[in-house]
């Protein structure tokens, strides 16, 4: 038995070091400037708006731009749910581009999402649940300026957060806080290629809630993305680290319309 762990644990390690000597890999700094708005309709229902400014090089060149909208319904104190539309424009960055080709590519997406929040003592958690349907452009050959074909990738994302106040036992009006949250991605579905696992993400924040409408946080951001293709038989994964800003704007219409 003890022969067979030792065998079980020497083949381990010989697997997971031939998986990294057959990955391509690539670097890159990056910081992201992000807004999200929140808008308040009534108990119910809001509007969610959000944009990306994904820069590389920290912030001198182009990685992605996002734009994000979608309708909101809150249907519990603890339960969020989302819907909505976003588009993406994703630039020819780094070393090895994400497309084959080396141009920037439209992409098109449809999301679900449901959130789910909890308190544990002084700590603030949340769990956000979402699928993806992308409609991803790609050039079906090197002579094209612009992109032939939209095919549907699926996506499901998973991440958890976690906050607590830096004064006090709540995050109020005028409270610094610290931030940390994981996200996983996962393609699956026909069109799936070499990624299923697509990409993982881990921030590590500094916030600080000014009032009801306002809070603003920044800090770290690790970003791992494992390409659709490969190259040379060889699976290519993406090694992002940087800086991340978020800005977070509350508007409340319902107190207008009463």
């Amino acid at each position: 038995m003890k022969a067979l762990f030792t065998l079980l644990v020497v083949l381990f390690f010989y697997s997971n070091t031939s998986a990294q000597n057959n990955r391509l890999n690539t670097h890159n700094n990056i910081g992201w400037y992000n807004y999200f708005g929140t808008i308040k309709l009534n108990k119910k229902w809001g509007i969610h708006t959000e944009y990306q400014w994904r820069r590389a090089d920290f912030i001198t060149k182009w990685q992605q731009s996002l734009l994000r909208v979608g309708v909101n319904y809150q249907a519990t104190p603890n339960v969020l749910l989302r819907a909505g539309y976003g588009w993406i424009e994703t630039f020819a960055y780094g070393d090895i581009p994400l497309n084959g080709f080396g141009k920037d590519f439209t992409e098109h997406r449809i999301f679900e999402m449901a959130q789910l929040s909890q308190k544990e003592g002084i700590v603030d958690m949340s769990h956000r649940f979402m699928l993806e349907q992308r409609f991803v452009g790609r050039y079906t050959n090197a002579a094209l300026n612009k992109e032939d074909d939209y095919p549907l990738l699926n996506r499901f994302r998973y991440m958890f957060r976690a906050q607590l106040p830096l004064k006090g036992k709540k995050i109020i009006n005028k409270t610094p806080y610290f931030a940390v949250y994981d996200e996983v991605f996962i393609g699956f579905g026909k069109k799936v290629n070499a990624n299923v696992f697509d990409q993982n993400r881990i921030g590590l924040l500094l916030g600080y809630r000014f009032n009801d409408k306002f809070r603003l946080e920044g800090g770290f951001l690790n970003q791992t993305v494992q390409y659709g293709r490969q190259i040379n038989g060889r699976n290519v994964f993406q090694y992002n680290n940087g800086i991340i800003l978020n800005s977070y704007f509350n508007f409340d219409l319902s107190q207008k319309n009463k």
